[in-house]
């Protein structure tokens, strides 16, 4: 799924430098179900940091995590506009990280990664 860009924020673009708020929107509007769990694991952040492991009800929705947490830009855009670390793991597990750590490495390390695995996983 790809983003869907305003004509207006198209144009903005080909002049020049867009806002991360303009963008943020744009990311919110185009990846609906991506912004409800990213934003739910912000709202259940109050320690160190929150995840959530419910994998999405379609492909469609699989693809919209994909598509926020495997780009740079949009994942580097919430994380600036949410003021949190954001990681991924086995193309579902969304988690916030209120400052990158010791939380956060182990999450992210390969350990993690091949901890994580199992055989009903394997083609998400």
């Amino acid at each position: 799924m790809s983003l869907t860009v305003p004509t207006g924020l198209l144009e903005r673009a080909e002049r020049g430098p867009i806002t991360d708020a303009e963008f943020v929107d744009c990311v919110r509007e185009s990846l609906p179900y991506a912004w409800e769990r990213i934003t739910g694991v912000i709202a259940d952040l109050n320690g160190p940091f929150a995840d959530d492991a419910t994998p999405p009800p379609s492909e469609a929705e699989r693809g919209q995590l994909l598509r926020a947490l495997a780009s740079d830009a949009i994942r580097g855009a919430l994380e600036r506009h949410f003021g949190v670390r954001l990681a991924f793991q086995n193309c579902h597990r969304v988690a916030a990280f209120a400052t990158a750590g010791p939380e956060y490495d182990e999450f992210v390390s390969t350990r993690a990664q091949v901890l994580n695995q199992s055989p009903e996983l394997r083609d998400c």
